[in-house]
């Protein structure tokens, strides 16, 4: 067994670093700056943990991990309800920066949380963008569901105004998206494997490269599990419950959602699929999630190979419901 003191946890804020040398090891303080990251860098180098684990707060966190990955160091982001879950079932109620940082630690050795490879600075800026992308259109749809229901004209002026701001503002940033996919070789031919399967447009395509740089490199039950679209067992006894979607990136199944309603009208395998679902009398809801997973199983397995839709014959891949 790993030494449970090889494990650091890192309680992120605005301002300082609350890191909790093993599980039951020291705790430090280092200001949350260039100079606290290599100060920390340092000191963690000579203590040679097996992880290191940080929560994902907001992006406070972005710049010290990515120091940490830089420097060679086993770093990992985790979602912190899930440290936070840790810290209930181990009966951990009081909540302070140190107590925080020793149970992201004990998490760290109970989990050992896989490490993945730093995005490059392409697809974390193609990331950035898509991110500010949908911050757009949702403040588009809030703006739209106003209009829907003004009557004064003056104001009906103003929300349109603010709605062409908003489309102007998404086309530049649908641009710019392109422009940073066309000048890397790497990032165009993923850009072409994945918007020659049908169904999946520009916008999809982006946001998979942006918010799920592994895509190629993961197992099929992996990638449908980093979506949160792997289906998980209700069960307890004699009881059989539904099994539920839960957890994964929100940004991608947005966009799988919309591409799965494009694939079942004009994808035949996706469509296929579909069909079969609803003949045996499976709900709509539960169909398109399974062709959700379905198509990004097939996206994932093109990118691994370095094909297109219809290069080779398409992986096998059951819409599992």
């Amino acid at each position: 067994m790993q030494d449970r003191q090889s494990f650091v946890g890192v309680d992120v804020s605005k301002a300082v670093l609350d890191v909790a040398l093993g599980v039951d090891g020291p705790v430090r303080r280092v200001a949350n700056t260039p100079a606290g990251h290599r100060q920390l860098i340092v000191e963690l180098t000579r203590f040679e943990p097996v992880r290191i684990v940080l929560e994902s707060t907001g992006g406070y966190e972005r710049a010290v991990f990515e120091k940490l990955v830089g420097a060679g160091l086993p770093a990992v982001r985790v979602n912190p309800r899930q440290v936070r879950d840790f810290a209930r079932a181990t009966g951990v109620l009081a909540k302070t920066d140190a107590i925080d940082a020793r149970v992201i630690a004990r998490y760290a050795s109970a989990v050992v949380p896989a490490s993945r490879p730093l995005p490059s600075p392409s697809q974390q800026r193609l990331s950035e963008l898509q991110g500010r992308r949908a911050a757009l259109v949702a403040m588009r749809t809030a703006e739209e569901n106003r209009l829907e229901h003004t009557r004064d004209r003056f104001l009906v002026r103003t929300i349109n105004a603010v709605i062409d701001t908003l489309n102007q503002q998404i086309r530049l940033i649908e641009q710019e998206s392109r422009e940073v996919i066309a000048e890397h070789e790497r990032l165009e031919r993923i850009y072409e494997i994945l918007t020659s399967a049908p169904g999946v447009g520009p916008v999809t395509a982006a946001v998979l490269m942006g918010q799920m740089p592994e895509l190629g490199s993961l197992s099929r039950q992996q990638v449908a599990s980093l979506a949160g679209l792997a289906p998980f067992n209700d069960d307890s006894g004699a009881r059989r419950g539904q099994r539920r979607i839960r957890g994964g990136r929100s940004a991608v199944r947005t966009v799988l959602y919309m591409a799965a309603f494009n694939a079942v009208q004009r994808n035949p395998v996706i469509q296929e699929d579909f069909q079969r679902l609803l003949a045996a009398q499976k709900p709509y809801k539960l169909a398109m999630t399974a062709c959700m997973r379905k198509l990004l199983t097939i996206l994932n397995a093109l990118v691994r190979d370095n094909v297109q839709w219809g290069e080779k014959t398409r992986p096998n891949v059951p819409a599992q419901t």
